[in-house]
């Protein structure tokens, strides 16, 4: 029986549990240390059961409990070369088993997880699949500005996709964001909006998804109705049906709860 829960999601601070067969890791730790464990308590996943965190960028949002965590639960950091050279250079990996994500797959426990490139003005970027010993898989990605053929093909035929939503493009550009910032958002390097993640769905769906959750929402451009909006609109256009066919849920700042899958 696989699970995932989503402890904290958007600009505020990221933060993933996936679980299988009594053994969880971590994908990013962007709020603080004890921020994350006191959402670990909420969700009834002893820290101990931590076996990994894997890291999918440098940027604050994704690492600011990272250092802190990693160190006390005594777990391996898995990171890109690129994200871990960042790492290493800021102090970020002081007292941290820090290792690189292979080219193949890193079993932990039951599970089994690769890594793949995202398009985001980071040092060297990523999302993750994680495969599960009961046979569920799971995918992974926020932080980029475009979904290309390698994400696509990681996500496909997964059972539950958690998907970047980022902003409304019409309330970012309208919003008090300085062009230049708007522009990067908006780039192929930068987010991804509720239209370009809306447009994914239906392939997805049609490969064997029944769970999307949309996460990474902005406070300042986006909200939790427009996003789901979009994406129940963009799948009827092909007559796949909410609650019969898929089920959707939107991650908050401070995530969702549980889902067995």
């Amino acid at each position: 029986m696989a699970r995932f829960c989503s402890l904290y999601s958007g600009s505020s601070g990221n933060c993933v549990a996936i679980g299988c067969g009594g053994r969880y890791i971590l994908i990013d730790a962007g709020r603080t240390a004890k921020k994350i464990r006191e959402r670990l308590a909420e969700e009834s996943i002893e820290p101990e059961k931590i076996a990994a965190i894997f890291v999918t960028h440098e940027h604050s949002d994704h690492i600011a409990g990272l250092r802190v965590l990693a160190s006390t639960l005594k777990v391996p950091v898995y990171a890109t070369e690129g994200t871990a050279e960042f790492l290493q250079e800021n102090g970020q990996a002081k007292n941290v088993d820090l290792r690189l994500m292979p080219a193949g797959e890193v079993d932990v426990g039951d599970m089994s997880v690769s890594g793949f490139a995202t398009s985001h003005d980071a040092a060297e970027s990523c999302g993750f699949r994680v495969k599960c010993g009961d046979g569920r898989s799971i995918a992974l990605t926020t932080d980029t500005g475009v979904i290309t053929p390698e994400i696509h093909s990681a996500l496909e035929g997964c059972d539950l996709v958690y998907l970047e939503s980022n902003h409304d493009i019409s309330m970012l550009y309208a919003g008090n964001y300085p062009y230049p910032l708007k522009r990067r958002i908006a780039s192929e390097k930068g987010h991804l909006s509720n239209e370009a993640c809306s447009a994914e769905l239906p392939t997805l769906a049609r490969a064997g998804t029944t769970r999307f959750v949309l996460g990474h929402l902005s406070a300042e451009n986006n909200m939790p109705l427009l996003a789901r909006q979009s994406a129940v609109s963009e799948l009827s256009k092909y007559g796949i049906r909410e609650g019969t066919d898929y089920l959707l849920a939107v991650a908050g700042i401070n995530g969702l709860k549980s889902m067995v899958l």
